[in-house]
């Protein structure tokens, strides 16, 4: 049965944190985002805020407030959450991703490519080595859907070097 409600990313990054983690604040959401899918997926953290209180009046969710103190609020999935959820991981996308790549918009408006290339690349190898390094960190324990992103955005920074570094062999 389809979700009543209309599951936006967002709504997707908040019901799989809560499928993954159990509870959490919206703080608490904005702080994996961060650490994980922030490094290929972008959008204003506020937005984990008002989704939270969206999905819980919509019956995905399951709101506790703290009794005393900063009485932040937690959430959790509710049956309907966890089903809307796994309806979503079920419905496999055709929508490609979207280069918005400021070294690309340089390139293409004539910005010198040996420059732009050498910078570039190193750039991508800095982020390349961190998600390497992540990857040693975490392989033992974290989940296979995590570790399938992280391997793509391993190999989307590989091919960005090769093609930065031929830029920046390339002559005048």
């Amino acid at each position: 049965m389809a979700s009543p409600v209309n599951l936006t990313p967002t709504s997707a990054i908040v019901l799989g944190f809560l499928d993954l983690v159990g509870e959490a604040t919206p703080y608490d959401l904005k702080q994996y985002t961060a650490r994980t899918v922030g490094h290929f997926w972008t959008f204003q953290h506020a937005q984990l805020y008002t989704e939270t209180e969206r999905l819980a009046k919509a019956g995905l969710l399951r709101e506790q407030r703290e009794a005393a103190g900063r009485r932040r609020k937690h959430y959790s999935l509710t049956r309907a959450g966890k089903q809307a959820l796994d309806e979503w991981r079920k419905r496999p996308t055709t929508e490609l991703a979207e280069l918005r790549d400021l070294g690309v918009l340089q390139l293409f408006f004539g910005a010198d490519p040996r420059s732009l290339g050498l910078v570039q690349a190193e750039a991508h190898e800095r982020k390349l080595a961190e998600y390497l390094e992540i990857r040693k960190r975490n392989r033992a324990d974290d989940q296979r859907g995590p570790l399938l992103a992280l391997e793509c955005g391993i190999e989307v920074e590989r091919a960005l070097i090769r093609f930065w570094k031929r830029m920046a062999d390339s002559g005048p």
